[in-house]
């Protein structure tokens, strides 16, 4: 099994979907443990100092004015973690939480925040026996951390609440734990503060959403060129050099991606021999790579600022080499909120543009010669007609979705925490969004496979051969009469979701962008 390795210096976002996602073991390196020793060593200096320390010695948010006496400390530290679970709703995906707790283990591994190796090692063994604690959909506002959902998290590492284990039963924390010969730890000064105010949740997201989006995009201008052959369109306005003279690299590379997959294909060109010749295609195959390209570069940002955000250590307060415990504003999530935002935009643009091409496949006044809704026999048969709608209704909550929640502020903690970034519900609902552009992918797959099955006589290029063979194997079925629709679409989807389109040209066409 892969292992990934916590040091001190952040770690990568292939790293992160190997644990949330591959299920990868995690150990902690030599410099971590001598980091975390060497930090731990300066707060137990300054609990012992009369002076009150903020996280170490006081209350915490709005009750900060409190010094809090020795005797007292152990019970702050588990009664900050007891209150701030206080999740609600369902439950968040495994993935998720195993990436929650692999980003915090990654910030407390840095040595800036204070806690004791042994928690540390604990927080790999609960990862490392798949072990996941139950955190709820609600209860972050992505400031001061994902604080609820880190709670949740720090629980488990104390044998309270409950968790999920290997075998997907839910169970309580503290069986799990005996089970596979962990000790709860009790959590000392600092300590429970460390484990909740980051911004892991969020960045945990948006890690796996770009992972997501980049196959989704790449399987978008397949489905494009699909489309564009089957409405005989024009593969001249992929030409490089129409590109070059808008070097916007998202763009240039959607439309090579677009020509490789047209490279050889019969079908393009013919609309040149209609009795009322196009002059040129609809924006919605025409500026596929345009879109399409907006959307890549919104993902190379996005990947900038999650590359930022991967090298971070994220606490509150902050141990320094000098020896200073500072508090500091590092957990405001707006940098990652307002990414997770962007995406939602572009991922909505994108499904619409998808339908819109899937619409114009359908309608026989605009598709040159297909058949209505691509049906069998018109008026006996619907053909794709509602697949259509299903379509539509997904992209109208993809702009629904795309309604920016790092706009939005609630004031909490009795004003002492005034401003907060909402960066926790901009990644739940760009999931939302990832989730509904696989299926508005799908159908788009599904309308053009079938459309270009129906243009006897022509042959399309050899990628296109090769998806309609991939797609075929995979159990969504071909033109014909009326059948039960749901199935095929659901095989759609998940072959897109597994990737299947890109797997399936690229054999052909080399590596795609």
């Amino acid at each position: 099994m892969h292992t990934v390795v916590v040091g001190t210096s952040g770690t990568t976002a292939e790293d992160v979907i190997a644990v949330a996602r591959g299920n990868a073991r995690v150990e902690l390196s030599g410099e971590a443990l001598e980091a975390l020793g060497r930090a731990r060593e300066i707060v137990d200096a300054l609990a012992a100092k009369p002076e009150p320390v903020y996280g170490v010695s006081t209350g915490f948010g709005a009750l900060a004015s409190r010094h809090i006496s020795p005797e007292l400390r152990a019970q702050l530290q588990r009664n900050i973690v007891r209150s701030h679970a206080a999740g609600m709703g369902p439950r968040v995906e495994r993935e998720v939480v195993r990436a929650l707790m692999f980003l915090r283990l990654k910030t407390v591994a840095s040595g800036h925040t204070g806690v004791r190796p042994s928690v540390a090692q604990t927080m790999a063994d609960l990862l490392n026996a798949g072990i996941t604690p139950v955190v709820h959909e609600y209860g972050s506002l992505g400031c001061s951390g994902d604080l609820a959902p880190l709670s949740h998290c720090a629980l488990a590492l104390m044998g309270e609440g409950d968790a999920e284990g290997p075998d997907g039963v839910v169970r309580p924390a503290g069986e799990l734990l005996a089970e596979h010969g962990i000790e709860p730890v009790e959590l000392r000064e600092k300590e429970g503060l460390a484990l909740l105010n980051g911004t892991d949740g969020m960045l945990g997201m948006l890690v796996m959403a770009l992972a997501d989006l980049r196959t989704l995009y790449t399987s978008a201008d397949i489905t494009a060129a699909l489309t564009l052959e089957a409405l005989l369109g024009s593969e001249k306005v992929l030409a490089p050099e129409l590109h070059a003279i808008r070097p916007h690299p998202g763009q240039g590379a959607a439309a090579a991606n677009m020509a490789a997959v047209l490279k050889g294909s019969g079908l393009t060109g013919h609309f040149q021999e209609e009795s009322a010749p196009r002059v040129q295609d609809a924006y919605s195959v025409r500026c596929a790579p345009q879109v399409a390209g907006a959307g890549r570069d919104t993902i190379a940002h996005a990947a900038l600022v999650a590359s930022r955000e991967l090298a971070s250590a994220v606490d509150n307060p902050v141990v320094l080499p000098d020896g200073r415990v500072e508090s500091n504003g590092n957990f405001h999530g707006a940098p990652v909120a307002y990414v997770l935002d962007f995406l939602a935009i572009a991922a909505a643009d994108l499904g619409s543009i998808a339908e819109r091409r899937t619409d114009r496949l359908l309608d026989k006044n605009r598709s040159h010669g297909l058949p209505p809704f691509l049906a069998d026999d018109a008026g006996v048969d619907s053909g794709l007609m509602i697949a259509q709608y299903t379509q539509a209704a997904l992209v109208s909550e993809m702009k629904r979705l795309a309604v920016p929640a790092s706009a939005d502020s609630i004031p909490s903690s009795a004003m002492q925490e005034d401003h907060v970034s909402m960066g926790w519900s901009a990644a739940r609902k760009l999931r939302t969004a990832v989730d509904n552009l696989t299926r508005i992918i799908a159908i788009e797959l599904y309308a053009a496979t079938r459309a270009l099955e129906l243009r006897h006589g022509l042959t399309p290029a050899p990628a296109s051969q090769a998806v309609l063979a991939a797609v075929r194997a995979a159990g969504v079925e071909g033109p014909g009469p009326d059948r039960f629709l749901a199935p095929d679409l659901a095989a759609a989807d998940a072959f897109v979701r597994a990737g299947g389109l890109v797997a399936a040209v690229e054999p052909v066409t080399g590596p795609l962008a």
